[in-house]
């Protein structure tokens, strides 16, 4: 299955690059800006991370992140209100890489229903298993909203079933363990992506770990696109609310090495 905004907005300008950037690290003033500055750089979508006190798919760095941003005073409301004042300037595809227990709280559907609001085409729910994440696309769909399905070096006789389903993009997990920087991805991709190739036209992005750009240039060979993360949280945890030319910086290389 595929999806025509994806396809359109996001997998149209050769791989896309995808970076994640925590809600309200260091602050929800600097998260606007740094989305703004990422679309500047030439980011084709932006993954906005919503702080949880118990991520259980992050490795040390976006665990810092969430819990500085959850110190800080960062609600699902905030961000909704942060993401407005992005829309008053940009349209930039955004998805919420986010965990149930925020959408259990705020109200499935009224979180749906501000997500379709505000633009935002799709969330990344890492601690759902594919075979119980219906409850929630049933709402998602109502409000035009994809769940992202996450293919990871385990999912094996499962990959084809959750290619087959798949809505938006595939998120393939580059590598087993929590997220972080690695120095080197062993992780037999192409074998991935050409299981998914054959099952499904949806695009796919590979993230978990990259951060050279001769990493994202190697592994974007078997994806669609690449997402980064906590490359980018380091940058900010080095220059704090000052990140904006690092991050510029950081994202337009990505993107320039993926299609080289």
């Amino acid at each position: 299955m595929t999806n025509s905004y994806f396809d359109n907005n996001v997998f149209n300008k050769g791989k896309a690059f995808i970076p994640f950037i925590t809600a309200g690290y260091p602050t929800l003033e600097d998260t606007e800006r740094f989305i703004l500055k990422m679309e500047e750089a030439g980011a084709d979508l932006i993954e906005i991370g919503i702080p949880f006190s118990d991520p259980i798919a992050e490795g040390p760095v976006i665990q810092h992140a969430s819990t500085m941003a959850l110190k800080a005073g960062t609600t699902l409301d905030k961000i909704f209100d942060m993401v407005k004042k992005v829309r008053e300037k940009s349209q930039v595809p955004l998805v919420f890489m986010t965990y149930i227990n925020p959408i259990f709280k705020y109200g499935c559907e009224k979180f749906y229903a501000k997500c379709n609001e505000l633009n935002i085409r799709g969330t990344i729910l890492p601690d759902v298993p594919f075979e119980e994440k219906k409850e929630f696309e049933d709402v998602a769909k109502l409000y035009d909203v994809d769940i992202i399905s996450l293919v990871t070096p385990a999912s094996n006789n499962r990959i084809r079933k959750i290619a087959e389903a798949s809505r938006g993009f595939i998120y393939v997990v580059s590598s087993m363990g929590v997220t972080g920087t690695r120095d080197e991805i062993t992780t037999d991709l192409g074998a991935i992506d050409e299981i998914i190739r054959k099952t499904t036209i949806t695009k796919t992005a590979i993230g978990f770990g990259i951060n050279t750009l001769a990493q994202a240039k190697e592994i974007s060979k078997h994806s669609d696109g690449i997402i980064v993360g906590s490359a980018i949280i380091k940058i900010i945890d080095k220059y704090g609310s000052n990140s904006d030319e690092q991050i510029f910086d950081f994202v337009q290389s990505m993107k320039k090495a993926i299609n080289s």
